[in-house]
């Protein structure tokens, strides 16, 4: 597997070299590359300042709500130690998620936010070579000192409840008999996961174990999206790693990434793509990274599709490590 990594530097456009499946971009000018594919960059439409601001009030909420936070399961095993938790979110509903470290670890430690892909759940942290290759940066993670805190998104895993035990699909097949239902909007998922990882901060910080000065995430597919859109909304992320991130056609979808984009500011941020990945095609998601202005934004091409290879892993925890 041959990767090469790619650098956004404002207004610095430099010649590289290039290995056979991934391209180093600088600025929305890039190198010459024998992979005629990673060459177009599409023009990406985002809102204008004040409808931006707008829309981030979407993901405020009530800070003095109590979050009655609680341990529930507490469990140690091969000198890791995991808790199960629970906190109350924004609209009421008790957020469940697993934080985990290595229990001789030195405190206070940093703390790693992982967010699971669509249909998925907490759980998936915790299953090597899946998927979004989630026990291969869970125990990454743990071996460099961090803890991590992975929670359900609304509608699933623990909280299957809220959508009537059935399954998130809002994507069913036309011939399916019997279509799962779905109360709640991809929309409304999407923003209400991004204000309770606002809330499970305020938790981290009421630890004395955790650093809550070093903070990152790290989310794959719909984590992904929610990476650019809590790093947008939340200034305590420190650094954080989007991967395999879909697409927003229009700007005017509340949870479009390139609406967020201007809320990064000078934090560093890493997006890791498929170079043959239909939710999110390499014009596009080169587009989108090119509206990111901070010199510490990074674009890595995996040769892959939406379910990548899990070579990315060793680069996304090296980022991490490394800012925060």
């Amino acid at each position: 597997m041959h990767h090469i990594s790619a650098t956004f530097w404002p207004r610095c456009v430099r010649s590289i070299g290039v290995a056979l499946s991934l391209v180093i971009i600088e600025s929305t000018a890039i190198a010459e590359t024998p992979e005629p594919s990673l060459d177009d960059v599409a023009v990406v439409d985002r809102l204008g300042e004040e409808a931006a601001q707008a829309l981030f009030q979407s993901y405020e909420y009530d800070r003095s709500i109590p979050l009655e936070a609680r341990i529930v399961e507490k469990r140690e095993k091969s000198g890791v130690t995991r808790e199960k938790v629970v906190f109350r979110g924004v609209q009421g509903f008790f957020v469940p998620g697993y934080l985990e470290y290595m229990t001789a670890g030195d405190d206070p430690r940093p703390c790693v936010l992982l967010l699971h892909g669509w249909s998925g759940s907490k759980d998936a942290w915790w299953q090597d070579d899946n998927y979004i290759s989630g026990g291969n940066v869970r125990r990454a993670l743990l071996e460099a000192g961090c803890a991590v805190l992975a929670l359900d998104a609304q509608c699933h895993g623990d909280r299957i409840a809220q959508n009537d035990f059935a399954p998130v699909n809002h994507y069913a097949a036309e011939d399916d008999p019997q279509p799962r239902k779905g109360y709640f909007t991809q929309n409304e998922i999407y923003i209400q996961t991004t204000r309770d990882y606002r809330r499970a901060i305020d938790y981290l910080a009421s630890r004395p174990d955790i650093d809550a000065s070093r903070i990152g995430m790290l989310g794959y597919s719909m984590g992904g999206t929610q990476t650019y859109l809590l790093t947008g909304v939340e200034p305590r992320i420190k650094v954080s790693v989007a991967v395999a991130a879909p697409r927003e056609k229009s700007k005017w979808s509340p949870i479009a990434p390139q609406n967020f984009v201007r809320g990064i500011g000078a934090r560093p941020f890493l997006d890791i793509m498929g170079t043959q990945d239909s939710m999110c095609p390499v014009p596009h998601a080169r587009g989108r990274q090119a509206l990111i202005e901070s010199p510490l934004t990074k674009q890595l091409f995996v040769e892959g599709e939406h379910r990548l290879p899990s070579d990315w892993v060793p680069d996304a925890v090296a980022w991490i490590m490394q800012h925060l």
